[in-house]
């Protein structure tokens, strides 16, 4: 079973850039396909997005597309999300999900990291 601990959380002002990162442990990194989601005050947890277990396909929610990059590195079994041009409507706290390949169904978490924007 992959536990998955996140880090690289913080405080920004707006328009900064932040990378979050996500290392797996105690599972075979590349049986997993990757997703970062987020929970904003009040609101759902949502999704932003998602990287297959090769790296080769990627998806993300319109609010992120073009601003935000998902990377992963099977060597070192750990998962990056690259955020840009950071607005206050990204404050929120960025979890880490895997999914057994192929699945689409996320059963491993980490246990979160906050980011906030000021404006």
């Amino acid at each position: 079973q992959v536990q998955l601990v996140e880090s690289g959380g913080g405080l920004v002002q707006a328009g900064g850039s932040l990378r979050l990162s996500c290392a797996a442990s105690g599972g075979t990194f590349s049986n997993y396909d990757m997703a970062w989601f987020r929970r904003a005050p009040g609101k759902e947890r949502g999704h932003v997005a998602d990287i297959n277990w090769s790296g080769a396909y990627t998806s993300y929610t319109y609010s992120v597309k073009g601003r935000f990059t998902i990377s992963r590195d099977n060597a070192k079994n750990t998962v990056y999300l690259r955020m840009n041009s950071l607005n206050p409507e990204d404050t929120a706290v960025y979890y880490c999900a895997a999914a057994i390949r192929g699945t689409s169904t996320y059963n491993y978490w980490g246990q979160g990291t906050q980011v906030t924007v000021s404006s």
